[in-house]
């Protein structure tokens, strides 16, 4: 008798855009599920807009029931205080969403996700898409980038937490 699929739900937040990718792993393969984009349609408040995030990531974890969330850490430029904190709201919503659901969440930062995917810290947005083609056996490359970095961040999850065997290896 084979495993249950494990579902793991990566999130790249944002306040306009909030990418997302779905991972199924099932007998030792992974396959993307869905991914897409939360978007904001409204310009308006920052209530507004962390309402319709939360609405939207609440969404997503009801219909594809995620067993993790894999939840890119916040990084904050000491240039750029302001929008550190304007992304700890984003984040506060998200992880809300998956508290309301039980979804525990894995917290990782984008230079790790780049390191465990690329073999650099700092790695471009062009060479990350190319990698989770590459990776998850895509025919495009995620776009937006928000995509491919949500993918990005479920897949360093499965290597980190599901199969650490499979660290700097192609997926099965």
């Amino acid at each position: 008798m084979s495993a249950p699929a494990v579902r793991i739900l990566g999130v790249d937040p944002g306040l306009n855009i909030t990418g997302y990718g779905v991972l199924q792993v099932e007998s030792g393969r992974v396959s993307t599920l869905e991914a897409g984009v939360v978007r904001g349609k409204t310009k308006q408040s920052l209530s507004a807009r962390l309402v319709e995030i939360r609405s939207g990531v609440a969404d997503v974890i009801a219909s594809l029931k995620p067993s993790a969330m894999a939840l890119e850490q916040l990084y904050s430029h000491y240039k750029h205080p302001r929008t550190a904190i304007l992304m700890g709201h984003a984040r506060g919503v998200i992880c809300l969403a998956a508290a309301e659901a039980e979804v525990p969440v894995m917290h990782y930062s984008a230079t790790q996700v780049k390191r465990i995917l690329t073999g650099s810290g700092r790695a471009p947005k062009g060479q990350m898409q190319l990698a989770i083609r590459r990776e998850l056996g895509l025919a495009e490359v995620p776009d937006p980038p928000d995509v491919a970095d949500a993918l990005a961040i479920a897949l360093c999850h499965y290597y980190l937490q599901v199969r650490p065997d499979r660290v700097g290896k192609r997926p099965a």
